[in-house]
């Protein structure tokens, strides 16, 4: 634990697989942590190894911290836990910070309902997957009030190094959108282009090797297609189903702006048709595996 001790107590809800470091990040820097988790014992599993608590319920969770974080999958998931117990118990002046990837539009209701009950709603949305999380090394891409989050900032810290304030309350979570089409659009195009000259004859693992020394890198040449796709794990860290989910949040900013995206368009259904093709649960590198049997061939390095 960090030598500096915390003044926030934070009441954390959602510790999945990017909540979970996450929130041991904050214990590392000494901040007071309740946590809970749809899954009860989850939640006590890591207040006993971290030396956090576990509140019995929401309503407990909220009536001890100034801050309440949510890390959950959908909006319809943070609606539900403020909904259930949070609204009704938020402490007088407490933060929200809802740190899902969540559609702005939805979290912009919510921040109404959150000051309704005498709080403040911000969003905080990160990017860098598990690796960055369990370092504390996120992206954070933050909407609101500017006092709010200069409230938060030392929360924030302790689990990113890189925070952006983006705009007014949603903008994090559009950001957010917006940044995952532009990476699920990297991977699809990478994913053809290795297939295609895998078919010339080219070796898969040299085209990665050039592209991430050329105009062409990105996160997934760099991070993703020898680690994940040649390899065969197809174990990021980050599912399938959540970047259907952002891809499809990001063209309906597009649709809401009324801003042609025929690419984007194109982008989502591909990402859906995947979803629909592999089934749930997958891992979101196994996009790769449409791609191939599209074309009918199997990426392999000195393939």
């Amino acid at each position: 634990m960090s030598e500096r001790q915390n003044s926030l107590a934070v009441g954390f809800i959602g510790i999945g697989a990017m909540g979970r470091p996450m929130a041991a990040c904050l214990r590392r820097h000494g901040f007071a942590l309740g946590v809970f988790d749809a899954h009860a014992a989850v939640a006590r599993d890591f207040a006993a190894a971290h030396g956090a608590t576990a509140p019995a319920d929401l309503t407990a969770l909220a009536r001890g911290a100034g801050v309440v974080i949510t890390m959950l999958p959908t909006s319809r998931d943070v609606a539900a836990v403020l909904e259930g117990g949070i609204l009704a118990a938020l402490a007088p002046g407490a933060v929200v910070v809802e740190m899902s990837s969540g559609v702005p539009a939805e979290t912009q209701r919510l921040a109404a309902l959150v000051a309704a009950a005498g709080g403040t709603l911000v969003d905080a949305p990160v990017s860098g997957g598990v690796a960055r999380a369990e370092t504390g090394e996120l992206a954070i891409m933050t909407g609101g009030d500017a006092a709010a989050l200069a409230r938060v900032r030392p929360v924030l810290e302790a689990m990113g190094t890189t925070i952006l304030h983006c705009g007014g309350v949603g903008a994090g979570q559009a950001m957010k959108a917006l940044n995952n089409l532009v990476s699920a659009g990297g991977f699809l195009i990478g994913i053809e282009a290795l297939l295609i000259g895998q078919r010339f004859g080219l070796d898969p693992g040299t085209m990665v090797d050039v592209l991430n020394v050329s105009s062409g890198m990105n996160n997934s040449t760099r991070g993703k297609f020898r680690q994940q796709v040649l390899s065969r794990r197809f174990a990021s860290g980050f599912g399938l189903d959540l970047m259907v989910k952002d891809v499809t949040i990001a063209l309906g900013l597009g649709r809401e702006t009324a801003t042609p995206a025929p690419f984007a368009a194109l982008c989502r259904e591909l990402w859906l048709a995947a979803q629909q093709h592999l089934g749930p649960g997958q891992d979101h590198t196994a996009l790769a595996r449409l791609c191939e049997t599209l074309a009918g061939s199997e990426l392999s390095e000195g393939g």
